[in-house]
């Protein structure tokens, strides 16, 4: 049925030496993003770098990225991971090309989530933490997405899609092939 099968953030994260290598090109954005903040503050740059890093390892934080930041921000590795493990907009495994994260909360919960994530997991063959065999999508269930007044919502990629319904699911679903 799945692909990629999630499993829980409090895993134990496989750790290496590799450090992954970017482009001159994506050096440069970096380099952009640190310079907004004072030299001695410049671990205030290591959001945007995560989100810089996930976009370049193929939508996912891997041990060569996170080990490329921690050296291009002089930071232990420790101190990105516990970055990256905190917030659930860092994937920390391979997710697909459409990353459906559908918000669990109470709003949505309410308004309708239950049969929305029923049907979308249908239609793609897949539960809750999986990845669909052909990779292109991954739902996920997240916390608040803070747009209770539009419930039920789901998020693709940095797109939020609101008042769900299962027919406005299968067009969206539909434009994401």
């Amino acid at each position: 049925m799945a692909a990629h099968t999630a499993t829980s953030f409090t895993d134990k994260v496989l750790v290496s030496d590799e450090v992954a290598e970017f482009s001159p090109e994506v050096i440069d954005e970096m380099k952009a993003h640190v310079a907004k903040y004072p030299a001695e503050r410049s671990r205030s740059a290591l959001i945007p770098l995560l989100f810089v890093v996930q976009r370049e390892r193929g939508g996912w934080l891997d041990n060569p990225g996170v080990n490329f930041l921690a050296k291009f921000l002089n930071l232990e590795v420790t101190d990105v991971w516990e970055t990256a493990t905190f917030y659930s907009m860092f994937n920390l495994r391979p997710v697909g090309r459409h990353h459906i994260q559908i918000c669990k909360t109470l709003s949505c919960k309410i308004m309708g989530e239950p049969e929305i994530t029923d049907h979308i997991c249908t239609k793609l063959g897949i539960h809750p933490g999986e990845t669909t065999e052909d990779g292109k999508f991954t739902v996920t269930m997240v916390e608040c997405l803070g747009s209770c007044g539009t419930a039920p919502m789901m998020q693709i990629g940095f797109d939020y899609h609101e008042d769900l319904t299962t027919e406005k699911v299968d067009k969206i679903l539909e434009a994401c092939k």
